[in-house]
């Protein structure tokens, strides 16, 4: 296991991470799409914006908590969907699942996860969990998948939108990496130079289980992550529309929250079809590479929905101050998905709780910073002016009380 006290920041634990996992597995997780454009921009987005300092506040009686959905969580943070948990440790979405509940904070278990949502009701059943389907042209496979999460009693259901047009990830076809694995000299090569991983992951899955699955998958569509067969593969949804998340409202009982929006438009589309919350995300910079930071289009959204939906946001989010400008800006909560996966794999359940904690404390200096006790504190305030070129755009601008000339200034 890594030094974990030796990880002072999210940085620390991804080069930790780096140096644990096959070249493949770790830029499946770390890079973007195509250029890596949106990937850096949702970084220099966050960057850009600058606070005021505020003190002599009285700093000693803060909470860092906040309420979703009626429920108050510890952290204004979430753990966001991320289906390759399990490849950077053994079971390692259970790992994340427990260092998420005992931070009292709501995990999200992608649908590809390798792990299946009864094992992780029964590894934190009195946590807050949420799922996350992406829609596929089987509607028979979706409505399997969500009646077992809905049968559980799990809390919400997390549309993601983005799925129909594919990704273009060349890093992984030049890693040969693919998920199921299709053996190749590349691939394999790259595992053999990490025999730790091998060990303490591959390993434990071939002894204790077998080749891991797509475990939430309908049986006909699972495939072991080392699989050179050809199988029944799901097809993506090109043909969804807003009726398909109506219809998955009506079937649904409770939260449900729609992932991958960029526009206030889209963002009200999304409440009329029913969405009790909202996720302004870019997939983290690994869909579509000239999509605009999730930081800069939150305020268009925000004004878009008002008080009609909970807004979540995600993409980006390295520091705890990240949270505290998202906040700022009409979140109610982010969610978080690189850096507890770093953090997953230098240490299981140990290195997911390092990185929680690593931001916790981040954004408890901050609200220091700020002169803010609260998350019912934060607000526009808190930001400082910035130059006109500086702006992410207009909408930012506007909400950081830049002069209404920079919408018209390049």
């Amino acid at each position: 296991m890594t030094n974990l006290d030796r990880c002072y920041n999210i940085f620390d634990l991804r080069e930790a991470a780096q140096r644990r996992l096959p070249r493949g597995i770790f830029e499946y997780v770390d890079k973007g799409t195509e250029d890596g454009i949106s990937l850096e921009e949702n970084r220099a987005a966050f960057q850009r914006i600058k606070l005021r300092t505020c003190f002599l506040n009285d700093w000693s009686k803060r909470d860092l908590g906040t309420e979703i959905f009626g429920s108050r969580i510890n952290l204004p943070f979430g753990i966001a969907p991320t289906g390759s948990a399990g490849l950077m440790w053994y079971q390692g979405e259970i790992e994340l699942a427990r260092a998420a509940a005992d931070a009292g904070i709501p995990l999200t278990l992608a649908m590809g996860a390798l792990t299946s949502l009864e094992e992780i009701t029964q590894a934190v059943p009195d946590s807050r969990k949420w799922f996350q389907l992406y829609p596929w042209e089987d509607q028979e496979g979706n409505y399997e998948m969500v009646a077992r999460a809905r049968d559980l009693g799990w809390e919400a259901l997390v549309v993601t939108i983005d799925h129909a047009p594919g990704r273009g990830r060349e890093h992984n076809e030049r890693n040969g990496f693919s998920f199921p694995f299709t053996p190749n000299m590349t691939a394999a090569l790259d595992m053999a130079m990490h025999p730790g991983w091998m060990w303490r992951v591959l390993r434990k899955y071939l002894v204790n289980e077998g080749m891991p699955t797509n475990a939430n998958y309908p049986a006909r569509y699972r495939h072991s992550i080392i699989d050179g067969k050809k199988r029944v593969r799901p097809k993506r949804f090109e043909a969804m529309t807003w009726e398909h998340v109506r219809k998955l409202r009506d079937f649904w009982p409770r939260k449900l929250i729609v992932k991958s929006i960029l526009s206030g438009d889209q963002a009200r589309a999304a409440v009329d079809a029913g969405a009790d919350g909202i996720v302004v995300s870019n997939h983290g910079g690994r869909a579509f590479d000239s999509a605009v930071a999730t930081i800069d289009i939150l305020p268009e959204v925000v004004e878009a929905v008002g008080s009609r939906s909970t807004v979540m946001l995600d993409s980006g989010i390295r520091r705890g101050s990240d949270i505290l400008k998202a906040l700022a800006l009409g979140a109610r909560m982010v969610l978080v998905g690189r850096a507890t996966l770093y953090g997953t794999a230098c240490g299981g359940q140990a290195g997911a709780t390092r990185a929680i904690r690593i931001l916790a404390d981040e954004m408890e200096r901050a609200f220091g910073y700020v002169g803010v006790r609260r998350v019912s504190e934060i607000g526009p305030h808190i930001f400082a002016q910035r130059e006109p070129r500086m702006a992410g755009c207009a909408q930012t601008a506007q909400i950081l009380g830049i002069s209404e000339a920079i919408g018209g200034s390049a």
